[in-house]
């Protein structure tokens, strides 16, 4: 089994929710989870920018309030936002009814912040994607969030937080386990800058000389 790669049956044991985008397209879903950050968010977009490519921010609404202008140099750059809680709570330890309101925290400071861009907004009228910090989420956490939310997961853990990681190891592993549709977790933040500013131009270098194309996931609307 690899490593880097989510295990076969967990997307059997949650089907509602998003692992991989079924393509058989040379195409890459890149996302970032715990920003926005100054510097490593900042970091990421320019790297990104360098390769024409698109990619999906989960972002935490408390940093969302601290560093607006990190955040809108993601939106401004092209990119799809999502929701990864207000304070990165771990759903496996909070109260259901804790967990909801925190996730509607975020959801508030996303839209103000989103208030000035009609465009934007009325594309995401509807659904918005959600990540649960961790990857950990109850099944009735998933019920109740369901009608407003699609939940999204990954293919690709690329474990750039991990400081038993080498840099090397940290590339090497998440080059292997890509796939078209993948969807690959990085983290813009200070726990992930060590192998993130290392793996990240490598990561995107080595796809795009394989004729991949980095997309952010495609967006919401009602019937979604």
């Amino acid at each position: 089994m690899n490593f880097f790669r989510t295990p076969f049956f967990l997307p059997q044991i949650y089907p509602s929710l998003i692992w991989r985008v079924a393509t058989d397209q040379p195409v890459i879903y890149l996302t970032f989870d715990d920003g926005p950050v100054p510097g490593p968010t900042e970091f990421v977009v320019d790297e990104l920018n360098r390769y024409q490519a698109k990619a999906t921010f989960f972002c935490i609404g408390d940093n969302i309030q601290k560093h607006p202008e990190v955040f809108n140099k993601i939106i401004k750059s092209g990119h799809l936002v999502g929701n990864h809680t207000f304070n990165h709570l771990k759903g496996w330890s909070t109260p259901l009814e804790k967990y909801l309101q925190n996730v509607e925290l975020c959801e508030g400071v996303i839209n103000r912040q989103l208030a000035d861009d009609r465009e934007l907004q009325s594309s995401l009228v509807g659904k918005r994607y959600f990540r649960p910090p961790y990857g950990r989420i109850t099944f009735k956490q998933i019920k109740a969030l369901k009608d407003n939310h699609q939940i999204v997961m990954w293919d690709v853990l690329t474990h750039d937080y991990s400081k038993n990681i080498s840099r090397s190891s940290c590339l090497a592993g998440s080059i292997k386990a890509a796939r078209p549709g993948s969807i690959v977790v990085f983290h813009d933040s200070l726990k992930a800058n060590r192998n993130l500013t290392y793996v990240l131009p490598k990561f995107l270098e080595h796809f795009s000389k394989l004729g991949f194309q980095f997309k952010s996931l495609p967006l919401l609307n009602r019937e979604s």
